[in-house]
């Protein structure tokens, strides 16, 4: 607590990830005897008990020294290697094996090898991933796809869902549930294959998703599950801990010293939102703009239903296949009853578009945002839905780079001008579904020269991008922008695969449909 309260570093995380050199109890011990008042004294009592991290390195062949706890990647001069290549070069920078782990280190170790995504995040992430793996495939690295999915059933296993990150400090909460698509990478002409094979797994990671749904009064939830007027059951997201998180515990507890809310309260929403990957976003702000009004709690959220029906889906094909009749009409069933929950608390008629929904006030927030794609990427719109939110999509979040997060500006990494890897997909593969090919080629075109150009001035692929600039990288959020990047890596491969004529080497190009 005092070193993260006195900000030692200049990234919350270092501290967390650091490795001691002894015994917890020992250094505690050493701490008290030592007592160092000042943050000179606290630095080399901290310097000489722990072995402090290193940024991941982030280019083929990069030994860039940076300083502990500096999340500021260093610069490569500008290059003019090919970006695919590039990127096929980086999958070796980023891959670690940790079967085992040091003596009271954070690290959870694993028993495959496993990407990470760069900078500072120096462990395997759960929805990244997903996005990850696309870029494998694409690059012939399928042996790296299954040893993740591998990886992944293996948490399943050991903790009962998937960890948002391979830390001691991520387990009491996880992230939007991929693993059944990931799980249908392995076999994508029968993933109902796949499926069976981690049966097992799929349904262990839906019932924590589903802890509590039984016997769950109307208009209350438990953890993740939320009973809504009609006695229908949808999801939130949630953490299982409402303290500061250990990765940002400065930056939580002086947030909540000036909010006026119940602490364990704000901490909660604030975990709940880092469960969602969308940390942060103007969507979990009750006022749209203030960190301090956070109600991640509170929200039904549209991507999260999207993904649990997809789930739902894949277990009910992964029984077919495996001839268990039980489970196929449980199922079954589950999934028709979430799409009918979905049509009637996340769809907004009025705007024509999916929307998150505020459960204990019984509204739904309309603030347009990229997760009212997610439906169309689990297949669970109608035509003349999918029709409508691609329609608002072009007029509200269609940028010169692009796909937009949101459309508000709060300084939130996770809302305008950025645009992320993850939610370019989703878009492109969900209007591809509903046969809307030319905007899916457009977001893709435009995104990608967004990539090209950011990688022709620094030589870098990084975790999100201006796309309203659409020359740079995004910016804001509690840590500057790294570099990397796993999911940006994945998705400009796939997207390079499915459009290579619009791709392009060269920067700038103009994209069809302008």
């Amino acid at each position: 607590m005092a070193v993260q309260s006195a900000r030692i570093f200049a990234d919350g995380k270092a501290f967390p990830d650091a490795v001691p050199n002894a015994a917890p109890r020992e250094i505690l011990a050493a701490y008290h005897a030592a007592h160092p008042a000042s943050r000179q004294a606290l630095e080399r009592f901290v310097a000489a008990h722990f072995v402090l991290p290193s940024l991941v390195a982030t280019a083929p062949g990069d030994s860039t020294a940076v300083a502990p706890g500096d999340a500021s990647a260093a610069t490569a001069p500008p290059v003019r290697v090919d970006i695919t290549r590039h990127i096929d070069a980086l999958w070796d920078s980023l891959t670690r094996s940790t079967a085992s782990a040091p003596p009271y280190s954070s690290l959870v170790p694993l028993p495959y090898p496993y990407v990470v995504p760069g900078g500072r995040f120096r462990e395997i992430y759960y929805w990244d991933s997903y996005f990850t793996m696309l870029g494998l495939a694409e690059s012939g690295r399928r042996d790296l796809v299954a040893a993740m999915i591998r990886d992944f059933a293996y948490l399943t296993d050991a903790f009962g869902h998937v960890p948002n990150g391979t830390r001691t400090y991520y387990l009491s909460r996880s992230q939007p549930p991929f693993f059944f698509a990931m799980v249908a990478l392995l076999t994508p002409d029968d993933p109902a294959g796949a499926y069976a094979l981690y049966l097992p797994e799929l349904r262990r990671e839906h019932a924590f998703w589903m802890q509590g749904e039984r016997p769950l009064r109307r208009g209350t939830a438990h953890r993740r599950v939320v009973a809504l007027p009609d006695g229908s059951i949808l999801n939130r997201y949630w953490d299982d801990r409402d303290t500061p998180r250990d990765e940002a515990f400065a930056e939580d507890a002086q947030l909540a010293r000036g909010s006026g809310r119940p602490r364990r309260e704000l901490y909660r929403d604030i975990r709940a939102a880092a469960e969602s990957g969308w940390d942060f976003s103007s969507r979990w702000l009750a006022d749209a703009h203030s960190l301090a009004t956070i109600d991640t709690t509170q929200i039904v959220p549209i991507d999260l239903n999207s993904l649990l029906f997809g789930l739902e889906n894949a277990i009910r094909a992964g029984c077919e296949r495996r001839g268990e009749a039980a489970c196929v009409k449980e199922f079954a069933a589950r999934a028709a009853a979430r799409r009918a929950a979905i049509d009637r608390y996340l769809w907004d008629r009025v705007a024509g578009c999916y929307a998150d929904y505020r459960w204990p006030r019984r509204v739904r927030d309309t603030r347009p945002s990229a997760a009212a794609l997610y439906p169309l990427f689990m297949s669970l719109a109608t035509a003349s839905q999918a029709a409508s939110v691609a329609a608002v999509v072009r007029r509200t979040l269609l940028k010169p780079g692009g796909l937009v997060t949101t459309t508000l500006d709060t300084g939130q990494q996770w809302d305008a001008p950025n645009g992320w890897a993850p939610l370019q997909w989703i878009a492109v593969d969900g209007l591809r579904r509903y046969g809307n090919d030319a905007l899916a080629a457009l977001i893709a075109c435009r995104w990608m020269t967004s990539v090209n150009d950011v990688y022709a001035a620094s030589g870098r692929l990084v975790e999100k991008y201006d796309v309203v600039d659409g020359s740079r990288g995004g910016g804001g959020g509690e840590y500057p922008t790294q570099d990397g990047f796993g999911w940006t890596n994945g998705v400009f491969a796939k997207l390079n695969a499915l459009y290579p004529a619009q791709a392009g080497a060269a920067t700038g190009n103009s994209c069809a449909g302008d």
